[in-house]
């Protein structure tokens, strides 16, 4: 009994140095501020400002009609009959729905835009950050933007730099 006893110390020590000595090597990296500073999404922040603006002109462009058109018939609706003013207002009504489906398909296009746009910078990051945590030894990178969970993050090694300088920038 004493034996298995000694036996089964030293196989417990045995295997806790030798988690020790296997320790695996930690980096981090916030990946939020290097893909917001990669000079492909600062690109496409540009693209899609230009597109929104665009979208905006358009639907401002529509609603600057539907009021001018709205004028028009408040001012001629003495003159009309019930008739005529309940199609116009229908009308007017129309108009409006129009408008909002612009503004909703308008957004729908914006986002799946960014999203295709996004998608490769994406994983051009993430390669990145593989090819210099593979080339530093790291074997675990965890991300350290804001509220992704880690906390603290002083002793591993910092990935930033070296992921900036792959990408070229």
């Amino acid at each position: 009994m004493k034996h298995l006893k000694i036996l089964l110390l030293f196989t417990v020590l045995t295997l806790g140095f030798s988690g020790v000595a296997n320790a695996q090597k930690v980096g981090h990296i916030n990946a939020e501020k290097l893909i917001a500073n990669m000079p492909a999404t600062k690109a496409l922040q540009a693209e899609m400002e230009k597109l929104q603006k665009t979208y905006k002109d358009e639907i401002t462009a529509l609603a600057k009609k539907l009021e001018a058109k709205m004028k028009k018939y408040e001012a001629e609706a003495s003159t009309q009959t019930q008739e005529t003013n309940e199609k116009r207002a229908m009308e007017v009504q129309q108009d409006r729905a129009k408008i909002g489906q612009a503004e909703q398909i308008a957004y729908q296009e914006m986002q799946k835009k960014q999203q295709e746009k996004l998608t490769p910078i994406l994983e051009k990051a993430q390669q990145a950050i593989k090819d210099v945590a593979a080339a530093k030894g790291v074997v675990y990178v965890l991300d350290a933007s804001a509220g992704k969970g880690l906390i603290v993050f002083e002793k591993g090694e910092d990935l930033y730099d070296a992921v900036k300088a792959k990408l070229g920038f």
